[in-house]
């Protein structure tokens, strides 16, 4: 099974992860890992909505490879798979146990998390590309200059200790960040978990839909691979996808919409959690559901018409690029 798979750092880690279940479920399956210099990987500069947001960036290539024959699987961080578009040929043929969901500040050397709590971040640069962190950081620092900043992980995190600035698509730069936002399990897939000085919780940032998930996609009608995939599959974070991917579905959010959703699970019972949040961070839309883990989807329809009841659509058209 040939899989692909971006080139940085978390990515590679991710995939060997996806091999090895493969490997040791099904010991004489010969696993190739595949790697893609994807656009995003390759324009460190722009903001990923020029590229068609983390879709465009991050996947298409990889998923045209499938598509051609050339690969039977793919890799995927569960978050940058677009939610509100299907996609015909295709189909997620595995998801692997969550890891965690939750975002994580980072410092510059020298500065400390009780300057940062103290002074509400008050003067400090905090960078992002993501446009959900950006929203949550106005509302949690609304003193702080939220800027963007990209890379691949690894690469952020030594932009941050070197005191890089970060460059604009316009030939400017910005910068240097006092302090990144990242996801927590991409810092621990680099070995930079220790980094992390501060980890949100649910209530001071909820999650990107799907965070935390690695997704392994293939052919739709490659009944050999998805039985193959099967095998590594893991249930609960099967369904909490699935409940939290319905939401996108139902709100028809695109890459630029600040959208938040995460679900668990405890016996029987999902409880659902999404939000829709303004550019600004001063309005937050939120809804919260519980229901059977046997039906995900239709608790996440049930949450997304709810946000809508609330108003939600006009935080989400209003973010929509022009």
């Amino acid at each position: 099974m040939r899989i692909g798979t971006r080139k940085s750092k978390m990515a590679l880690a991710q995939t060997e992860d996806v091999a090895l279940r493969l490997r040791a479920k099904w010991p004489a399956l010969d696993v190739e890992v595949v790697r893609f210099e994807t656009v995003g990987d390759n324009d460190q500069v722009g903001k990923l909505l020029s590229h068609g947001g983390k879709g465009g960036a991050f996947v298409s290539q990889i998923r045209a490879a499938i598509l051609a024959g050339d690969l039977q699987a793919a890799m995927h961080s569960l978050k940058d798979m677009p939610g509100n578009e299907q996609t015909p040929g295709l189909a997620i043929g595995a998801t692997l146990p969550r890891e965690s969901a939750a975002d994580a500040l980072v410092l510059r050397p020298g500065l400390s998390l009780e300057t940062v709590m103290a002074t509400r971040a008050k003067g400090l640069k905090i960078g992002t590309n993501a446009v959900r962190r950006v929203a949550y950081l106005r509302r949690l620092f609304p003193e702080a200059e939220v800027i963007h900043f990209r890379g691949a992980a690894d690469t952020r995190v030594t932009k941050l200790d070197e005191g890089r600035p970060q460059k604009l698509p316009d030939g400017g730069e910005v910068g240097p960040a006092d302090a990144l936002v990242m996801a927590r399990a991409g810092l621990e897939r680099i070995g930079r978990g220790r980094r992390a000085a501060h980890t949100f919780s649910l209530r001071e940032m909820l999650p990107a839909v799907g965070q935390g998930i690695v997704a392994v996609e293939c052919a739709e009608n490659d009944w050999t691979s998805r039985r193959q995939l099967e095998g590594i599959d893991d249930a609960a974070a099967r369904h909490c996808a699935e409940a939290e991917r319905e939401v996108l579905w139902i709100l028809n959010g695109h890459c630029n919409s600040p959208i938040a959703g995460h679900a668990t699970i405890r016996g029987d019972t999902m409880t659902l959690i999404a939000a829709v949040i303004d550019a600004e961070g001063d309005t937050i839309i939120d809804v919260e559901r519980k229901g059977p883990v046997a039906t995900p989807r239709e608790l996440g329809r049930a949450v997304g018409l709810e946000l809508l009841d609330k108003g939600a659509a006009a935080i989400i058209e209003k973010s929509r690029p022009a």
